[in-house]
């Protein structure tokens, strides 16, 4: 398989395997009037498989949505086709509209104007709860 290389982007590295789709709906990519490559399934020696997004463009990416779905994940940045910087990414404190309450007597539910917070509760489950009623987030 040849996936060209990109000029001016960021490359999502590391995804676990199965994590790149969820990554790609999670950031509205499918969304894009730019080239995205999505490589799943990669031969990786610290993972055994990885995924794999390439966006040949450069534009704001939501690193707290790539640190919920997979915290070892890295982003490349790329400028004038050199890597530029690298970001290693862990899991976020907070999530802004990012996830939404599945409890229906949460006050998000009869409330349209306030946002989905939830909290990082325990790191070790990868576990989120909803700051308004502390329920906790349905898995991805």
């Amino acid at each position: 398989m040849n996936v060209d290389s990109i000029r001016d982007g960021i490359v999502i590295d590391h995804i676990a395997a199965g994590n790149g789709m969820k990554l790609y709906r999670l950031l509205g990519l499918e969304g894009l009037d730019v080239p995205v490559a999505m490589i799943t399934n990669v031969v990786s020696a610290k993972r055994g498989r990885k995924d794999i997004i390439k966006i040949d463009a450069d534009i704001p990416v939501d690193f707290d949505v790539i640190g919920y779905v997979d915290p070892g994940a890295t982003v490349n940045v790329i400028r004038e086709g050199e890597l530029k910087e690298k970001k290693r990414i862990g899991m976020p404190e907070k999530l802004v509209n990012v996830l939404f309450c599945k409890n229906p007597r949460c006050i998000t539910s009869c409330e349209q104007e306030i946002e989905h917070i939830f909290r990082l509760s325990d790191p070790d489950k990868k576990e989120y709860r909803c700051v308004w009623c502390e329920t906790k987030a349905a898995e991805l």
